[in-house]
């Protein structure tokens, strides 16, 4: 794991697509006729909460007043957790073109979901101006407020991502003794982003053909399939263990479940068949790893109909249209 190097960007890229959503309040006072006073774009940085304030206050000559400086605001981070409600089928992936080669595709598996926690600081000067802010923000979390994210461009995997406000906080920090006109009023809003985290890309070939059997269900699980296995090979086959034909068990064309295995008269029994098993082909256990050729089938299996999808041109690729010819054959 340490040493496939990979970086989706994904946790900078929710970092960002938050704070974007309150990078443009706009904070308007009045006179004491309702008339407008002034107006102030309040800014927002990404920094905690202490620290924040610590720079708000800080002052070497020690004349600087915090009324200045307000209003403002900033975020922060606190924590991620597992989302095991929001979970998908951890074998199912994800496509896309490579750029270079269109005989082949991209592939990513589905991203692991988790919950992001952030806080959402306001630091004002007077309650009424805290009270604007947080009215501008309030009415579009019911609780929740969407955005959309390109999270992995290169998989043209785009999300819209939950944002959902859990509580409103309030405090009042003077500058001073209470009787001071100098105070700073602050609201930290919880939130939680439904968020995921993606793993790497791989490189995997197109599927040009495909094929189907429909066994004979009633004779299915009995041990009527047996293979003539080549005496040349190494390993021996459990009973009960699964068989299979291909690069790996996962990206099999054919397995089977071990009936029985003779290694002085080279028969493999079989029963459970999926895919089409072909001869002078490598037959592996999945648990022993023991690997023979299959030679010919001394019973066939009871196949009953036999579905043959082949990609119409056999040259097409993941770029460019293509059709589907299927052959469907009664036995």
């Amino acid at each position: 794991m340490a040493s496939n190097v990979f970086y989706n960007g994904i946790i900078r890229k929710l970092v960002v697509g938050f704070g974007s959503i309150f990078d443009n309040i706009t904070l308007v006072r009045t006179n004491s006729d309702g008339t407008e006073n002034q107006r102030i774009d309040v800014p927002i940085i990404f920094a905690g909460k202490e620290k924040y304030i610590a720079r708000l206050m800080g002052d070497p000559d020690l004349d600087k007043k915090v009324q200045i400086v307000l209003p403002r605001m900033s975020f922060d981070i606190l924590g991620m957790s597992y989302d095991a409600s929001r979970k998908q089928q951890t074998t199912i992936k994800n496509y896309a073109p490579t750029a270079t080669d269109p005989t082949s595709a991209k592939a990513q598996y589905v991203p692991v979901p988790y919950d992001f926690d952030f806080e959402l600081y306001i630091y004002v000067r007077s309650i009424e101006d805290g009270a604007q802010i947080v009215e501008h923000i309030l009415p579009y979390f019911t609780p929740e407020y969407t955005i959309k994210l390109n999270l992995v461009p290169s998989m043209n995997i785009t999300r819209e991502i939950p944002i959902r406000l859990n509580s409103v906080k309030y405090e009042n920090q003077y500058e001073g003794d209470r009787e001071s006109a100098t105070r700073m009023v602050i609201y930290t809003l919880d939130f939680t982003v439904k968020g995921y985290v993606f793993g790497p890309t791989a490189t995997t070939g197109i599927i040009r053909e495909s094929i189907t059997n429909i066994l004979n269900l009633a004779l299915l699980n009995e041990p009527t399939v047996k293979f003539n296995m080549a005496n040349t090979g190494f390993g021996v086959y459990k009973t009960g263990e699964f068989v299979y034909q291909g690069l790996s068990f996962d990206l099999a064309t054919a397995t089977a479940k071990v009936v029985a295995y003779s290694n002085t008269t080279n028969v493999l029994e079989v029963n459970q068949l999926g895919g089409d098993f072909k001869s002078n082909t490598m037959v592996i256990g999945f648990d022993s790893n023991a690997e023979f050729v299959l030679n010919s089938f001394l019973v066939p299996p009871p196949l009953m109909v036999k579905i043959d999808a082949t990609i119409t041109p056999n040259t097409a690729n993941i770029n460019t249209p293509h059709t589907v010819t299927v052959n469907i054959k009664e036995q």
